[in-house]
């Protein structure tokens, strides 16, 4: 994506989509990339931001799951900022190792909660993903550095009490916000999914998040 606005917060951006995901998360909007696993072509994307300094603030990387190519994604962000860019990243903490390697040339991440980490194998398909996620998310909180949490909420998915116990989690870890999406069906390899979506948010869930996290975001506010 050449431009964006909104994929890292108060920048004007260059987003690159990496391709490759060991997880299986049925809602997701980039489905097309689980297999690629080509190599990122950074020659090309060079020479565009060559032409974009001065008129870009950043590159954000995402996927797919940019861990998925953790050395490629290190070497292109590291001469991103030789150029003079700040650097995004957009991850679901697949690998802590990974994740925290990253992290010292990186300006900003979103990192994606699927859900309470005992929900985890189950949205993702993948066993031991939850215990992935929570050392992912403890490694980011204790560097300090500039994110945003959020969840994609489907209710098939997550019901009242799994958000619930969900933003209990993350407050208990010392996170202050999460930001709460509500599913789209664009991408969405499971069409069941596409078919039973129906609004979540009451305000009664609404009160009873604030009151665990009171800075939780939510969808229309």
């Amino acid at each position: 994506m050449p431009w964006s606005s909104v994929d890292y917060p108060g920048h004007q951006a260059a987003v690159l989509f990496v391709g490759g995901c060991p997880w299986r998360c049925p809602y997701c909007h980039n489905s097309h990339l689980w297999g690629a696993q080509a190599g990122l072509s950074w020659a090309s994307t060079r020479e565009f931001l060559e032409r974009r300094v001065g008129l870009l603030d950043a590159v954000v990387m995402s996927g797919g799951e940019p861990l998925a190519q953790a050395a490629a994604v290190r070497a292109a962000l590291m001469e991103a900022r030789l150029l003079g860019f700040g650097t995004a990243l957009h991850t679901a903490g697949v690998s802590p190792r990974r994740f925290e390697d990253l992290l010292g040339c990186i300006d900003w991440v979103g990192l994606d909660v699927k859900g309470p980490f005992s929900k985890y194998d189950a949205i993702t398909a993948r066993k031991g993903s939850g215990e992935a996620a929570r050392a992912s998310l403890e490694i980011l909180l204790r560097s300090g550095k500039p994110h945003e949490l959020r969840t994609t909420v489907h209710p098939a998915l997550l019901s009242e009490r799994d958000l619930l116990t969900m933003v209990a989690e993350l407050a208990a870890m010392g996170a202050h916000s999460v930001t709460l999406k509500s599913f789209r069906p664009t991408g969405c390899p499971d069409p069941e999914l596409s078919a039973t979506y129906c609004p979540w948010l009451t305000p009664a869930l609404e009160k009873a998040l604030r009151a665990i996290m009171p800075e939780v975001v939510l969808p229309g506010h």
